[in-house]
């Protein structure tokens, strides 16, 4: 059963139905079925504009069925208090439940992926943390815990399909659907979402990729220059050529963009206030946090909100280039 939530993924959502019907087919057989539903009951509309028809409304489902959730754009607006209590009624009655892409967030709004690891598009991870304390939230491409699975986004749902068919079914049969897919590579839940640093960046250097690492992984508590270029066993005047020949910016530039890209992220996806907003990215002071969002954005982290909260195209526009990041 497949939950499309209202501007849904459709990459995502194809890449988790497209394994099942090759299954079938090259199984001779019927091993998968599936139904597609959604709040309205008559069609869900994708992220992208395209509109998919629906087999139903929110109605109960057959006991130990699947549902995955598919989200995409604005899901926060798309968990609606009648997908949340559709989808604790489902996990009442014994289904096993996923979320596809952002379909993470629907689950874990309705309490159902309390205690258990997950994951969530990469663009969204940051958000997700803050809102949800409860759930152990993981950087890799998929995640299965007990009845509960989460996919990243993109083609990560195609990864998470092809595990389920070779544990249901053996690993030969999803190899045979991963070649006819044209997937060379089935990624496991090891693997983890995003480009390597070198590889983000276009530069393969040990110390310098060393460097941003350490930055990513602390963001709501910035480490000083001096600290970081001890660290990789460099003097701070070493780090900073480092990165202005590689980056052409200062290590305290780039630090304050990841910084900042959190916060506009954590703007967009959260409730959060502006000053925990700025105490999670780093930011002591409100008054010099508002000063540099809008050095760099052109924009106030209030404004931002309330462009957000009015579904204004800053915030559609944010969430589209993730889907051109990773698609999603």
């Amino acid at each position: 059963m497949f939950l499309l939530l209202n501007r849904f993924s459709m990459l995502a959502f194809a890449s988790a139905l497209e394994p099942l019907r090759l299954a079938n087919r090259a199984a001779g057989r019927t091993l998968y079925t599936w139904r597609l539903v959604g709040e309205e009951g008559t069609e869900a509309q994708c992220s992208n504009g395209a509109r998919y028809r629906l087999d139903d409304g929110l109605r109960d489902i057959e006991h130990g069925s699947i549902v995955l959730a598919c989200g995409g754009v604005d899901v926060q607006k798309a968990t609606t208090p009648a997908v949340i209590n559709w989808l604790r009624r489902q996990a009442r009655h014994g289904a096993a439940l996923g979320g596809i892409c952002t379909g993470a967030h629907a689950l874990a709004r309705a309490g159902l992926l309390d205690g258990r690891e997950a994951t969530i598009h990469w663009e969204n991870h940051d958000g997700f943390a803050e809102a949800f304390d409860k759930v152990t939230l993981n950087k890799t491409v998929f995640v299965i815990d007990g009845n509960r699975m989460t996919s990243a986004g993109g083609t990560a749902s195609l990864d998470l399909m092809l595990t389920l068919i070779a544990d249901h079914h053996g690993k030969d049969l999803a190899n045979t659907v991963a070649d006819q897919l044209i997937y060379s590579a089935i990624r496991t839940h090891r693997d983890t979402q995003r480009l390597s640093i070198p590889t983000r960046i276009g530069v393969r250097h040990p110390k310098l990729g060393r460097v941003i690492e350490i930055m990513e992984s602390h963001i709501e508590d910035p480490i000083s220059p001096a600290d970081l270029a001890h660290e990789v066993g460099m003097s701070t005047r070493q780090l900073e050529r480092l990165f202005r020949r590689y980056l052409n910016r200062s290590p305290k530039r780039y630090y304050m963009e990841l910084r900042l890209a959190r916060a506009r992220n954590l703007l967009m996806q959260t409730d959060m206030s502006v000053i925990n907003v700025a105490l999670a990215s780093g930011f002591t002071s409100p008054s010099h946090f508002s000063k540099c969002y809008r050095a760099h954005y052109n924009t106030t982290p209030y404004r931002e909100r309330g462009a957000q909260g009015s579904g204004a195209d800053g915030a559609v526009d944010n969430a589209t280039r993730a889907n051109l990041t990773e698609p999603g």
